[in-house]
């Protein structure tokens, strides 16, 4: 019989390895009172914490199990949901009078009282000191300021996704996965932001399931671009189902057809590589970012010099209007010997007569 247990605690949903003082068989759903690095709280029993759970577990809490929830805790929980709302409802009237540039997400009460958690969201850091101070004097306890992004909002707040289940991050997730629009692109799900991003407005959770599935199928297949021989000669890889384990292939005669990717033979070394390739060779987009400035600037300078050569046309332009419309300049006296710039030119001699 194992004296430790997967316990998920908290309105964040955390897991935690908590080992049990009172040495009874706890069983799956179970709610007890743990005590935490918090203090103590209400937590919910997932199964027995064997070594080989605890290894797949990343960096879990510890903590203790002190008892199996009585009716008693029951009715204070309740009471402390209840205060909970009250203290929302203080904390976000607090917020509005100060005037902070800062939003209201959730409250979290301990069962001990050892502390209030309130959870916000910003843009920026916030100076929240005077608002602590406030809270405290209101509440009579710790107040703990939390920073949390809007993915984390909708694990507090959302309830279903579109596919008319619970949302994944507040029921088993217990680390927010990455996700990237490559994903999609390689499950060939559907690019309208509208139906890929989920509560949160991030791309969802669930496109990252079954990527290393499509991922390890599409490296035994071969790429996209690619000429191959089969047994009916030589065509061209024009899209992949990965799934289906088939290939749209081009052949020498310009027709398109299905084929099994088993029927390759060989792969025709030289040719050219995949687009997913070429797409991957792309500088990262900080980089794009950072270099359209900088294009952005050599246009601007590029145009600014054709403007000062376009003016420098014109000024030349109306130095010469001007010079054409002055009268004459007067000619030298007679004893003035003349310039040598104002010289009449050679006349040839005079023909005999």
């Amino acid at each position: 019989m194992s004296n430790r247990y997967v316990v998920r605690y908290g309105v964040m949903r955390t897991l935690g390895v908590f080992t049990n003082s009172r040495g009874e068989t706890l069983a799956r759903g179970n709610r007890v009172i743990a005590r935490t690095e918090r203090g103590l709280e209400v937590g919910e029993v997932l199964m027995e914490a064997d070594d080989q759970v605890v290894e797949r577990m990343t960096d879990p809490r510890r903590g203790q199990v002190l008892r199996v929830m009585t009716p008693d805790d029951e009715r204070e929980s309740k009471r402390l949901l209840e205060q909970q709302q009250r203290e929302f409802e203080i904390c976000k009237k607090h917020i509005l009078a100060l005037n902070m540039p800062m939003e209201m997400v959730d409250v979290e009460q301990m069962f001990g009282g050892e502390r209030v958690v309130v959870y916000y969201l910003s843009e920026n850091r916030v100076d929240f000191r005077d608002l602590v101070k406030v809270l405290a004097n209101e509440f009579q306890t710790r107040i703990e300021m939390r920073q949390i992004g809007v993915r984390d909002e909708a694990k507090l707040l959302a309830d279903y996704g579109d596919c008319g289940k619970p949302v994944c991050c507040n029921t088993h997730l217990s680390e927010m996965p990455p996700v990237s629009m490559k994903m999609a692109k390689l499950q060939k799900a559907t690019l309208d932001p509208t139906k890929i991003s989920g509560r949160c407005g991030r791309l969802k959770c669930c496109l990252r399931y079954e990527y290393d599935t499509y991922d390890e199928l599409q490296r035994d297949m071969p790429p996209i671009g690619a000429d191959v021989l089969t047994r009916e000669g030589k065509v061209r890889i024009l899209a992949q189902e990965i799934l289906a384990g088939q290939l749209l292939v081009e052949t020498e005669d310009r027709r398109r057809v299905l084929i099994n990717a088993g029927d390759v033979l060989s792969v025709v070394p030289g040719t050219r590589r995949p687009p997913e390739d070429r797409e991957e060779r792309r500088p990262p987009r900080e980089e794009r970012d950072e270099r359209r400035p900088r294009e952005d600037n050599k246009r601007e300078d590029n145009n600014r010099d054709d403007g000062r050569r376009e003016e420098g046309r014109r000024n030349e332009g109306a130095r010469e209007a001007r010079e054409s419309s002055e009268p004459p300049a007067a000619e030298a006296p007679p004893n003035e010997p003349p310039r040598e710039a104002d010289a009449p030119p050679d006349l040839p001699p005079p023909n005999p007569a």
